[in-house]
């Protein structure tokens, strides 16, 4: 009896874990890698070199100071793509460099929810919240907010635009392509 309870435990045991490693996974960028923003914190290793493992934080300009490599833009790079411009910077005085680049800390994808929620702040998000996630992560609407006027303010380069977003519409099922994905430094404006 009690081998018979345990065997079925650990199945139930078995299956939850399953399917939170598949609600994991659905929540990964799909084929998209992560592209390095500003405020992010780098873990950077040179390998059989000590004094080139470091950890640097992107500066506001998306770049970084590294030993050897000097400034480096991480503008749209992912971290593959950064770790091969530094063993290329790095390989005019290492021979054949062993780069390694980790995101320690992701910082740098942040969101505003701001107005008539619970917790309005600053978010750090991961970069595919969209936005009903965000205003979760905000602690929903307040009775007050004016849920047919809710905006996005992108800013693109020096022009701001502002994206609509009805509440009540998405809540019912339609017209969920409103209920876009945010993009770092997205301002999500409930009135």
């Amino acid at each position: 009896m009690k081998r018979k309870f345990f065997g079925h435990l650990f199945g139930l045991l078995i299956s939850i874990g399953l399917s939170g490693a598949v609600c994991a996974q659905d929540n990964q960028a799909p084929g998209k890698p992560y592209s390095v923003l500003p405020g992010d914190e780098l873990q950077i290793s040179v390998w059989k070199e000590p004094d080139l493992q470091l950890k640097v934080l992107v500066r506001p300009d998306a770049a970084f100071s590294f030993p050897l490599a000097g400034d480096i833009s991480t503008k749209g790079l992912s971290v593959v793509e950064l770790q091969a411009e530094l063993a290329k910077r790095l390989s005019r005085y290492i021979s054949d460099p062993v780069v390694t680049v980790s995101v320690s800390k992701i910082l740098g994808n942040k969101v505003y929810v701001i107005g008539e929620v619970s917790k309005a702040g600053e978010f750090v998000v991961n970069p595919q919240v969209d936005v009903m996630q965000a205003l979760s992560m905000a602690g929903g609407l307040t009775a007050f907010a004016d849920t047919n006027d809710i905006k996005i303010l992108r800013r693109t380069g020096a022009r701001q635009t502002a994206i609509k977003f009805k509440y009540n519409d998405v809540l019912k099922g339609r017209n969920l392509e409103q209920n876009i994905i945010l993009q770092s430094g997205d301002i999500v404006v409930v009135p």
